[in-house]
């Protein structure tokens, strides 16, 4: 099972891909890692997107991190995501702008089997229509993890209004509408494959919740990489590849540059992007930077 991504209101996007950070020690203590590069210091940060209010309050590493550093960097700009216009240019990119519907997309098999689910959820197929496969899964999602108590204040809301509030400098890795971009292309070309593999998904996710949250919170990589990216890199290898990968590869660069000036920033993302080899955490290794788990 894998986590693709979710959205907390009509327009807002955000990654829940659920998460850890690790290499090889599973029995580490947190999702929080130190890479240093001569004198320079940098936090990265394993989040998940949605939790309950259970959840809290986070593994004190997050905190130390979190207070050592002046700047806290996010894969997107988060603050972005609540302007309208913003909010407006996601809706045209997330659904078809052409006669194209999910009826016509999908095969009977994947179509039947989405209508289905969503008639058991209690939401009108006809709403769903023109969304793009993508954004159906991440509206599907959402709901199921709403159901079993989970709110949008995730770890990167936290740190986002916290940063705000203490005035701290704010930075991001990638755009809203490029990471949009990723979510409006999931499944293009293999909708009906897409649409019945997640369904899948949707369906234990129940099950493995409590497994994810407490893998997280104890930083146990193996469990994570096992729940979610190994699964994703079999049987779905061409969104791996645009959804982790490729994204941690220009990822990996802009953290590079952050390791040059005297600054200490603590980069917040979905921790699926850094575990196994091609995670942030291996790359990072692979270049010579001394990467520590605290």
């Amino acid at each position: 099972m894998y986590l693709t991504k979710g959205l907390t209101t009509l327009g807002t996007v955000l990654l829940i891909l659920g998460a850890i950070a690790a290499i090889n020690n599973a029995t580490a203590d947190s999702a929080v890692w130190q890479v240093n590069s001569g004198s320079n210091t940098l936090y990265l940060g394993g989040t998940v997107h949605l939790l309950r209010p259970s959840d809290y309050p986070l593994p004190e590493e997050y905190e130390q991190a979190y207070q050592t550093s002046s700047e806290i960097y996010f894969e997107t700009d988060l603050t972005a995501m609540e302007d309208m216009s913003v909010q407006r240019q996601m809706l045209l990119q997330l659904t078809y702008q052409d006669d194209r519907t999910l009826e016509s997309v999908l095969s009977d098999e994947a179509y039947g089997a989405l209508s289905e689910h969503v008639a058991i959820s209690g939401m009108p197929m006809m709403m769903l229509e023109k969304f793009k496969p993508g954004m159906v899964i991440s509206t599907l999602q959402v709901l199921e993890f709403q159901r079993i108590g989970f709110t949008p204040q995730g770890v990167d809301a936290y740190f986002n209004t916290r940063a705000i509030n203490d005035a701290k400098t704010l930075g991001q890795l990638e755009t809203v509408m490029e990471q949009i971009g990723f979510l409006a292309s999931m499944g293009e070309g293999n909708e009906s494959e897409f649409i019945l593999m997640s369904l899948g998904d949707l369906e234990e996710t129940a099950d493995v919740i409590d497994d994810m949250i407490a893998a997280w919170r104890h930083g146990d990589n193996e469990q994570m990489a096992e729940l979610f990216v190994n699964n994703m890199r079999a049987e779905a290898p061409d969104l791996y590849d645009s959804l982790l990968r490729q994204r941690n590869l220009n990822w990996v660069t802009h953290i590079e540059q952050m390791l040059k000036d005297g600054d200490t920033e603590f980069v917040l993302v979905g921790a699926a992007h850094l575990v196994g080899s091609d995670g942030l955490l291996d790359l990072l290794n692979e270049k010579g930077y001394s990467v520590k788990q605290l």
